[in-house]
């Protein structure tokens, strides 16, 4: 039984999104909507949620229904390769070390296999002592003169083979591939053609799988496209990598001493100061790392000496950037950054409208928890009327606790911004009357980010009462305009590749928990009161923000449980709507394809499993 029918038996179906404040806001009138929407809330003929189909977790299967698409394409290139316009000359760079000596013969011939013949193979034996080796090798570069080979005299570990390798290359770009490892045929081709589209990149990076002594692949990593944020946390950058050579050059190449985090190291030094289209993503598993006994495929652990690495790079780079930071284990393998702040002063404004039961444990769970000490509670208060909840808003009043009125027919962007206009700190934090704080750096969690200058909203990680995941971030597309991320699977599973576990750069994150700096929020021009008053209204924003250049985050290490089933309005409503139809007008060209969301992973489902099929697999 699928995880979401096991939580079904214990939770009711989520209605709504992001902001809904109080399941007693409906009584204001019947057609009045009283949350503000997300793309689960409600079925779509695009992907009705009601009963989605079970998971594609065949991944063979799903290779299976690749294979006659990516023939159509390779015959397609072949076609074509005279009228493409640029054929940059790749080179690629190809450390060895005493390999099982059919690996290595199989990832030499996935090279000349393949379809793009722009090529030159360089390769640097780090004095493998199998004598076997240097035989393999010298017979491929006496059969094909676009394979380089040197023989290093001395063990110098991988960073230094690979520098040999590389002082042989003479191509535009480097791609990196390890000895055990295979391409698929098609992997440079994809390449040229996207270099063809962004001449001017300086790092692409494809989706990777693994693969058996069988040849039976498994374990997919369908990527994000550029997100920064996650690659502080992990090397999601990884194979392939072609990175432009001339600057790979001029960074000194692969650092020694960062040995098991060298590419790593390299991905952050050459996309330290990159313009986001310069680093391009191509969404097909075009790398296979072997899967074997030794190899970090099969066993990241087998590697551990790759984390200190990778602390070792992480710090190189915070350094560079003169950002003050330091970073803590997250597991055995990834990092968490935790940056330096001044402690800005945080409104947290919590709207409400009657439901005591509710706002009373959300404001004594911010009182007693939160560690962070430079805030202020503002509860905007929308016409409560019950006699227990006007005594208890007396009560904080009295207490220093501000209490803005903001009477009137329901709109969560009209209260919001109303409470937000009324206050003077640099930072707010939206937060629902029916959450509770779970761990006391919360805050401090948020107001770390959101003063970072190039970050605009921040979410945290949200979980139902019984502990199974209520909000890791918004996917756009995920049932027609977004949904959250990991829903429904438990606070101690890592989610996919890890990343529910990680902090990393989503579209949009939830209204029900979000802090933002106050000049971000002006600058993107406040929450849109007239098209999304109720539905999409923290989507909206994210957008918006995004437009003015600055990325929504999400971050684990703040978490909260949200209540969502006791506050939740009408499933559907001529408002909810005129609020999709604007959010597809406004945004469906990015809804179409959300940048931090692969291509291969299902819209049906928010558990990030495959899709039916891959959208919009290009075959030209």
């Amino acid at each position: 039984m699928r995880l979401k029918n096991l939580i079904d038996k214990f939770l009711p179906p989520r209605p709504s999104s992001s902001n809904n404040i109080s399941e007693n806001m409906d009584a204001i009138d019947a057609a009045d909507t009283s949350s503000a929407f997300d793309a689960t809330a409600k079925e779509t003929e695009e992907a009705p949620l009601k009963s989605p189909p079970e998971p594609l977790r065949d991944y063979g299967a799903y290779c299976a229904q690749l294979e006659p698409l990516i023939e159509a394409y390779c015959q397609s290139f072949t076609a074509r390769l005279d009228q493409i316009p640029y054929q940059p000359l790749i080179s690629i760079i190809l450390p060895v070390y005493d390999p099982e000596p059919r690996w290595l013969q199989i990832a030499i011939k996935s090279v000349r296999e393949q379809i793009y013949p722009m090529w030159e193979l360089c390769i640097a034996d780090d004095a493998s002592p199998n004598q076997e080796i240097r035989q393999i090798l010298d017979e491929f570069a006496q059969s094909d003169s676009r394979i380089k080979v040197t023989h290093r005299h001395r063990n110098g570990h991988i960073s230094a083979a690979s520098n040999s390798a590389l002082e042989l290359a003479t191509g535009d770009f480097a791609a990196l591939l390890d000895h055990d490892d295979q391409l698929a045929r098609h992997a440079l081709a994809r390449v040229v053609d996207r270099l063809n589209e962004y001449p001017d990149a300086v790092l692409i990076y494809t989706d990777e799988d693994k693969i058996d002594e069988n040849g039976i692949r498994s374990q997919p990593h369908f990527k994000s496209d550029w997100n920064p944020d996650l690659l502080l946390g992990q090397n999601f950058i990884s194979h392939l990598g072609v990175y432009r050579r001339s600057r790979v050059v001029e960074l000194g190449g692969f650092r020694e001493g960062f040995e098991g985090a060298q590419d790593w190291d390299l991905a952050l030094r050459i996309t330290e100061d990159a313009v986001p289209e310069s680093i391009q993503h191509i969404p097909e598993a075009l790398y296979h790392w072997r899967a074997i006994s030794g190899s970090t495929a099969k066993d990241i652990g087998e590697k551990s000496y790759a984390h200190e690495a990778a602390k070792k790079a992480l710090e190189a780079y915070f350094s560079s950037k003169q950002i003050e930071a330091s970073l803590e284990p997250v597991d055995r393998f990834y990092w968490r950054a935790r940056y330096k702040h001044d402690s800005p002063t945080v409104a947290i404004i919590i709207p409400t409208r009657d439901r005591i039961d509710l706002l009373k444990p959300c404001i004594e769970s911010i009182l007693s928890k939160t560690q962070y000490k430079a805030f202020e509670i503002v509860i905007a208060n929308n016409d409560s009327t019950e006699p227990q909840t006007i005594e208890f808003l007396n009560e904080l009043s009295n207490k220093g606790i501000t209490i803005v009125d903001t009477p009137g027919r329901f709109n969560f962007s009209r209260i919001a911004n109303h409470a937000i206009r009324s206050r003077s700190e640099d930072i707010f934090c939206l937060l629902n009357n029916d959450t509770t704080v779970i761990n006391g750096e919360w805050l401090d969690e948020l107001v770390m980010h959101v003063t970072r200058p190039e970050i605009g909203p921040v979410g945290a990680k949200l979980l139902f009462p019984h502990d199974h995941v209520q909000h890791a971030g918004i996917v756009l597309g995920i049932g027609g305009i977004g949904g959250e991320a990991f829903k429904y699977i438990h606070k101690t599973d890592d989610g996919y590749i890890h990343r529910a576990f990680l902090v990393g750069n989503y579209s949009a994150v939830t209204g029900a928990c979000l802090a933002v700096r106050k000049s971000v929020w002006e600058e993107s021009g406040e929450f849109d009161e007239q098209n999304t008053p109720n539905a999409y209204s923290d989507v909206d924003f994210c957008l918006r923000c995004q437009e003015k250049g600055y990325r929504s985050l999400f971050t684990p290490f703040a978490q909260l449980y949200h209540m969502e089933s006791s506050s939740r309005g009408p499933e559907s409503s001529p408002e909810f709507e005129a609020a999709t139809q604007y959010m597809k007008s406004r945004w469906g060209p990015v809804i179409a394809k959300d940048p931090y969301y692969n291509p291969n992973l299902t819209l049906a489902r928010e558990d990030f499993t495959f899709a039916d099929a891959p959208r919009d697999y290009s075959t030209q």
